[in-house]
């Protein structure tokens, strides 16, 4: 009989085929994780929402055959409705916010016999890099509490960092599954846009540059995970082309020779730590010691007008969701609803108008079709996937009142990541280095438009 340590030990593809074996029960599995979130969480403050009976019921009904049923599991308390359970964003305005549905993206996983066993902490909003909501508090990092796990899906990382879960939903619309990832010592993939669905309440979100998908310990569970989720839904605006097979399948594949761009150089010129430029060094012989190409070469873009953009996008996007939550509670905004940043943010969309807007959506295009270009000559590009190892709680702080200066070192700190999001190409952070002080330093590799299986073959 396999025994807690085992739990621990076992990736969620592992324990979904001990269960399927016999060799143990699907309860014993939900139990064990159950007592790992308990003994943990206090410390880390990783799960906010306990969903114990839930799970214990989807259990009791019976799961599914599958590669993945009985895997334990948490979502992100942004972005993924599940029904009856509330949806706070990390926010005081949405505390009472309970879906009366589920996300498209969730009826996939629970109709596979993913095991949802929590909500995890997230920024309000997830508007930043670092999880420390005024809501629910910071969440610590595992491998050195005091420092942050990274954001947005900091709470699903810590929460797969610490062994509570074998994995966990993100949401990514500038790094936010990757950066934690780095952070957490974890793999974190942002697959290409519209890969997963969005639905039914989405048709993209924040203009095309958000995706959902996963943090875990093992490629194959995300491989796994991005095989039952993926896929468009009736009425979804647009589609991503298909994969030749399973992406299951695709790990156990060896890639081509690649070309392989390395850059170390952060677009806004923002200082990028030794540690972080020697991870991705070291990663780059790795994969010369493959058998790939590896040459120094950088994708240009405007970063200056991407920030400007995302800020045209992001203020319009959060104006409506505050107003239209106003609007189901028939109540006015009060002066402890939001975080300062969330305040100003929001407020923000005044400055702007609709050919701001318009125009915000054409910088996106642009930098796509720059993007694009750069990986008809490259296969990959290989970074350091944050410019510095976690900060400490604290450094990157929503309570304050300069949007610029909080853009500046949200975008010092993750300067490799966002123009991903614009174009929409798969790109996925890696755990191979360590700092001297004991940290987790990811490596991102970003990859070709809908190429989502060269970077799960090459990871």
């Amino acid at each position: 009989m396999p025994t807690f340590k085992e739990y621990t030990d076992c990736d969620g593809v592992g324990l979904a085929a001990l269960i399927a074996s016999g060799e143990v029960a699907a309860i014993e599995v939900l139990e064990a994780a159950i007592e790992k979130i308990e003994s943990s969480n206090p410390q880390l403050n990783a799960i906010v929402h306990k969903m114990y009976d839930e799970a214990r019921s989807t259990v009791e009904t019976g799961l599914p055959s599958g590669i993945i049923a009985g895997m334990p599991y948490a979502l992100k308390d942004i972005g993924l409705l599940y029904t009856g359970v509330p949806t706070r964003a990390g926010c005081r305005l949405f505390n009472d916010f309970v879906p009366d549905h589920d996300s498209t993206l969730v009826e996939r996983l629970r109709a596979a016999g993913v095991i949802v066993l929590g909500k995890t902490n997230t920024p309000e909003f997830a508007l930043t890099v670092a999880t420390e909501p005024r809501l629910f508090g910071a969440t610590h990092n595992p491998w050195k509490t005091g420092y942050s796990c990274g954001g947005s899906s900091g709470g699903s990382a810590a929460a797969v960092a610490a062994g509570m879960l074998p994995a966990a939903h993100g949401g990514d619309a500038g790094g936010s599954i990757r950066v934690p990832a780095a952070h957490c010592g974890l793999v974190g993939f942002k697959p290409t846009r519209a890969r997963n669905p969005c639905g039914p309440d989405l048709g993209e979100g924040w203009s095309g540059v958000a995706v959902d998908h996963a943090i875990t310990r093992s490629v194959r569970d995300n491989a796994a995970l991005l095989d039952v989720s993926h896929g468009p839904a009736p009425g979804d605006p647009y589609a991503v082309p298909p994969p030749k097979r399973s992406f299951i399948e695709e790990i156990g594949v060896d890639p081509p020779p690649l070309r392989i761009a390395l850059t170390t150089d952060a677009a806004n010129g923002a200082t990028v730590d030794k540690a972080c430029v020697d991870a991705a060094e070291n990663a780059a012989k790795l994969c010369t010691d493959l058998g790939h190409h590896v040459e120094p070469a950088s994708c240009k873009f405007d970063m200056g007008a991407m920030v400007f953009a995302f800020r045209v996008i992001v203020a319009s996007n959060l104006h409506n969701l505050i107003e239209d939550q106003l609007t189901a509670l028939g109540r006015n905004l009060r002066e402890d609803d939001l975080e300062q940043i969330s305040r100003l943010r929001a407020a923000e969309y005044r400055r702007f108008n609709g050919a701001d807007y318009a125009r915000a959506i054409q910088t996106l295009h642009t930098i796509g079709r720059q993007v694009g270009a750069f990986f008809e000559k490259y296969d990959v590009l290989l970074s350091p996937t944050a410019a510095g190892p976690p900060l400490a709680h604290g450094v990157i702080d929503m309570g304050g009142d300069d949007l610029d200066a909080f853009d500046d070192a949200l975008f010092n700190h993750a300067p490799f990541t966002a123009h991903f999001n614009v174009s929409g190409n798969p790109a996925i952070s890696l755990p191979l280095s360590i700092n001297q002080k004991g940290l987790p330093i990811g490596v991102h590799f970003g990859g070709r438009y809908a190429e989502d299986d060269t970077l799960l073959q090459l990871s």
